[in-house]
């Protein structure tokens, strides 16, 4: 068995600073670390549970299928925030079928972002005996 520590997701944006201004300023997310200097440094925000490092550079977006999660208390409140710091509204938040509340947002390089609320009487929330 692997004995994991920590973790953290790894981006390799077109652009990092542009990469670095919607996360750390559009997102607003903490940053939990920097290293190195110039355009490539790296920056390491908190996700949560999880850490985000944008860091070096590539020619081509991250993978077409990669996509994050971010959980919210308040999904309307956070799209009314983000709407208006010009971040990119795939879709505005709405209850799902399975009872959570989402929304979908773009980074610079097309990375998909669900930004999510869990309703206080949805299963991920109340589990009986615990």
């Amino acid at each position: 068995m692997v004995h994991v520590l920590g973790s953290r997701m790894l981006l390799r944006p077109t652009d990092p600073e542009r990469t670095r201004a919607f996360y750390g300023t559009t997102l607003g997310l903490a940053v939990y670390r920097e290293f190195g200097t110039g355009p490539r440094r790296g920056t390491v925000y908190f996700l949560g549970g999880g850490f985000l490092e944008v860091s070096g550079q590539s020619d081509t977006p991250p993978a077409p299928g990669l996509e994050l999660w971010l959980q919210v208390p308040d999904v309307r409140a956070a799209h009314e925030e983000l709407a208006g710091g010009g971040a990119t509204v795939l879709r505005p938040p709405r209850q799902e079928p399975w009872g959570l509340v989402e929304m979908w947002i773009a980074d610079p390089d097309g990375v998909r972002i669900c930004v999510v609320e869990v309703p206080a009487d949805h299963p991920l929330r109340y589990r009986p005996g615990i």
